[in-house]
This record gives structure tokens, sequence and C-alpha cells, in this order.
């Protein structure tokens, strides 16, 4: 569900875009002695695409799998993709949950790792807000990986404000913001 679907004739011109529903289903409507092409793509996961050939009776459905990107474990953090919160929010996103889920996931794999979760913002509003943001955002982390069933002791979160940013700028562009606003796991013990 949630995915981003294109429908792209054979000359490479977009004949429309949706979003597949809870099922993981679009519908298109495709003449029979046409050649399509579908690109979907999703975020934490691989872009799919795949060819339907020309149709001889009607209605035809195929299927685009889509392959989540793995989290990269490293000797000092466990990188995973972007964890997105709302503007001014420190709320678990449906997409920062299936990523904080395979942060779960790599925790089960090793028993004994332990993690401190940074949190930091951009640089706009002030610093005392921003850190304060921060520690809201890192404390729903630790809750979150809590409920899945990390035990506490093994992670701990810390907001950082704008302290550290990635893209160290004065006039940042939205991408500079974004690139700073971001999440990092740290590896405390392996």
């Amino acid at each position: 569900s949630g995915a981003s679907v294109s429908f792209v004739d054979q000359k490479g011109k977009s004949k429309g875009n949706q979003e597949s529903n809870d099922m993981g289903e679009v519908k298109f409507g495709v003449a029979c002695d046409e050649i399509a092409n579908f690109n979907a793509t999703r975020v934490g996961y691989q872009n799919g695409t795949v060819t339907m050939p020309k149709s001889k009776n009607g209605a035809q459905s195929i299927v685009i799998n889509l392959t989540p990107i793995q989290p990269i474990i490293t000797e000092t953090e466990v990188i995973l993709q972007p964890i997105y919160f709302e503007y001014n929010q420190s709320n678990i996103t449906a997409q920062g949950a299936e990523e904080l889920d395979k942060l779960v996931k790599v925790m089960n794999q090793y028993p004994t790792m332990v993690i401190d979760a940074k949190s930091h913002t951009d640089s706009r509003g002030s610093d005392s807000y921003n850190l304060k943001l921060s520690e809201r955002r890192a404390k729903a982390t630790v809750q979150y990986i809590v409920s899945k069933g990390i035990s506490k002791e093994r992670i701990t979160g810390s907001g950082m404000g704008e302290t550290q940013p990635k893209t160290p700028c004065t006039a940042c562009t939205e991408e500079e913001h974004a690139q700073n606003r971001r999440s990092e796991f740290l590896i405390i013990k392996k």
C-alpha cells in the first residue's frame, strides 16, 4: 500500500500516476493492443518496473514486487532510510514505523546490541525549541522500539537539536534542511 505507480506507454509518455490502495492495488485502463510499462516507487523500497504485453482477452493483472531496502550495519551505527516526522511533531509516522521495525529486527538478530538514538533538527526555529523538539522525537523513537519488545536497557535516546548539522550551512536550501533533520542510531555495544 502507499506505492506510487505510474503508467508509461512504449514511447515513454506518462499516461497516469496513482497511489496503491490498502491492498497494494491500482487500476489503469490500457488499450488491448498496447504494451504498457509500469513503474512503482515507495520510500524504503527499491523501485520496481514491469512491462505488460498486449492483452488478448481483456482484463489482465500484473504484479510489481518492491524489495525493502535493508539497513546497513557498520562498526559504529545502524543506517536506516530517513525517518521523517511531521512538521513540528514528534509522533512516529507509518513510514517511520516501517524503518524502526527494521532496527528492531537488527536488534533481535544481535541480542547484546545497545543503541543510542540521536535525533537532529534543521536550523529553523530557536536553539532551545529545536533541542526540545529533538528530545521529544528521540523519546518517541525509544518508546516505539521498547513497545516492540526490545529491553529499555538496550536503547537510549538523545535530542541534539541543531547542534550537529550533517550539512553546515547558513542560507540552507530545502535539501540541506532535510539532510540535517535526521535520526542516527549509534552502536554503543555490539
